[in-house]
């Protein structure tokens, strides 16, 4: 098929673009990032910089494509997504202008990569208390100010789109996508990396203390990117619309997911502070999966322990380039 992905010099993006070129399709990348910024640039894709939250150039990305994976919006880790709301909401209008560019232009599919920020705060107050979130939790909503609301938003609009116009929508919500070949550094980077880059720069003499977000009891689930790509495909190739949770359940502490990047680099004694004043998020955030696996017989399979290595890995060689 003709796929379009949106979104396509992103960490995610990019790894999607791989994975689509090597089942076959003919794919066409699109993001507001001159290529030279890209993480990925794949030359058997037909790569473009263009603004897709202006409808015109929605319009143009979509001719002639059978499916879109839209994954494109303006967003980071906790630090950015707390201090730039207006820019988050914002990516609505990407999402809005390709399903109407979609409508028009025969689209059949329609992927929208939303987020587990949807989820409501107060099932996520308490880490002693642990929720794995199930979709149906999104409602009563009360998602993440900013972000989560725009994701949940857009979810709304790609459901309208199936209902009114027959465009045909598979909703993911990612739960906190970890891997080499993403950003790491700069702010918009989330934890998992902002950690590999720390205890690299700690094991390079670069550092002489990690400083974590929070009191690092902070419990998260994340998901490698190869687990990620996996249910992306998956999903949109299932018949199932409503959205679905695309996360690990396998939970751990900020502090933790320290420890074993530690491990990882050969590193036995390490110095922490905690940063209380820092922008840390919800106390517990953890992915349920009974439905993925009751939907598409699959779940996220690979141990935190090990996607870590491979990421923690790529960063280190990443920064010792930087001397």
């Amino acid at each position: 098929m003709k796929i379009l992905v949106a979104g396509a010099g992103g960490f995610i993006g990019g790894h999607l673009v791989a994975r689509l070129i090597s089942d076959g399709h003919e794919v066409r990348g699109i993001d507001i990032k001159p290529m030279s910024d890209w993480f990925q640039v794949h030359t058997k894709a037909s790569n473009h910089q263009a603004d897709l939250s202006l409808l015109e150039e929605a319009m143009k990305a979509s001719t002639g494509i059978d499916w879109v994976y839209n994954l494109a919006a303006d967003m980071g880790g906790m630090g950015f997504i707390e201090n730039n709301k207006a820019k988050c909401m914002l990516s609505v209008l990407i999402n809005t202008h390709l399903l109407e560019a979609a409508k028009f232009s025969g689209v059949t599919r329609f992927f929208y990569a939303s987020s587990a920020c949807v989820y409501p705060s107060w099932l996520q107050a308490d880490e002693g208390n642990l929720t794995y979130l199930k979709e149906s939790d999104a409602y009563p909503a009360d998602p993440e100010d900013g972000y989560g609301w725009e994701k949940l938003f857009s979810e709304r609009m790609c459901r309208h789109y199936e209902e009114d116009f027959g465009l045909q929508v598979r909703i993911g919500r990612y739960h906190n996508v970890y891997g080499p070949l993403g950003t790491y550094d700069g702010g918009r980077e989330k934890a998992p990396a902002a950690a590999c880059r720390k205890i690299a720069e700690l094991k390079s003499n670069k550092l002489r203390e990690i400083s974590i977000w929070g009191n690092g009891q902070q419990i998260r689930t994340f998901t490698y990117i190869d687990d990620c790509v996996e249910g992306t495909v998956r999903l949109m190739n299932s018949d199932y619309s409503l959205p679905l949770n695309i996360g690990s359940d396998e939970a751990v502490t900020i502090n933790s997911l320290y420890e074993i990047i530690a491990q990882h680099a050969g590193l036995t004694s390490v110095t922490y502070t905690h940063d209380l004043t820092a922008p840390q998020g919800v106390r517990g955030r953890a992915s349920n999966n009974e439905l993925i696996k009751k939907t598409l017989g699959w779940s996220p399979v690979t141990k935190l322990r090990d996607g870590l290595l491979i990421t923690y890995q790529w960063i280190e060689s990443e920064t010792s380039k930087l001397g």
